[in-house]
């Protein structure tokens, strides 16, 4: 999956003469925390965070009266506070490879370019919707994770063994296991009883590291 296909296509986006406040009032109206800054030409030539423009207003234990305060306020604009070096993808940047520079560089959201123009941007919550997606997370199944040797054609051999008990498969998930020598695998299994999936994992000699029946979600 590529981020083309998880990003906003439409962001909301902002100028660098906009005043703070102004680009503070606009995130609060369109329930964002962040903001591309484009030029005329829809050039990204930066990105300003809520934390950014918080951190630039004056502090309320100030002396300041409150004309004096709006002054200062309406003489900062974006271009004073935003991230000028911006961290950028692509619309053919694979999505696990956002995801891990998001998490390397301990940021929420990444502007996707082409040619050096904004065309949309990836955050954290469209992550977490491929996640849920991915894992399942609102179809019902018996949710089953266990520890799996890391050895050609294990996968093969667990999935085999859920079609010949006529269970379909929502979703799958592997991950780091204990160490090198095998991964930690989560599947949601419908069509199954729990009972019947767990006899059929031991048997292959699976450790089970934790099985339940999870109801449908609804949608948030």
């Amino acid at each position: 999956m590529l981020v083309g296909e998880r990003m906003s296509h439409h962001p909301v986006t902002t100028g660098p003469e906009m005043p703070i406040n102004e680009a503070l009032k606009l995130m609060k109206e369109r329930k964002v925390r962040r903001l591309p800054v484009v030029d005329k030409r829809g050039h990204l030539i930066g990105i300003v965070s809520e934390k950014d423009l918080l951190y630039a207003s004056p502090s309320p234990a100030t002396t300041l009266s409150v004309w004096e305060l709006n002054y200062l306020i309406s003489r900062i604009t974006v271009a004073d506070v935003m991230t000028k070096n911006v961290i950028t993808v692509t619309e053919f940047t694979p999505l696990e490879e956002a995801a891990r520079i998001m998490a390397d560089n301990k940021i929420g959201g990444l502007p996707v370019v082409r040619d050096s123009r904004l065309i949309g941007i990836i955050t954290e919550t469209d992550i977490f919707k491929t996640f849920i997606e991915m894992l399942g997370a609102r179809e019902a199944g018996i949710r089953i994770t266990v520890l799996v040797p890391e050895e050609p054609g294990m996968l093969a051999t667990i999935t085999g063994e859920i079609a010949k008990l006529g269970g379909n498969i929502v979703s799958l998930g592997t991950f780091l296991g204990e160490d090198a020598s095998n991964r930690t695998v989560t599947i949601k299994v419908a069509g199954v009883p729990k009972e019947k999936l767990q006899q059929a994992m031991e048997a292959l000699g699976m450790t089970i590291v934790d099985i339940r029946e999870v109801p449908a979600a609804s949608q948030a």
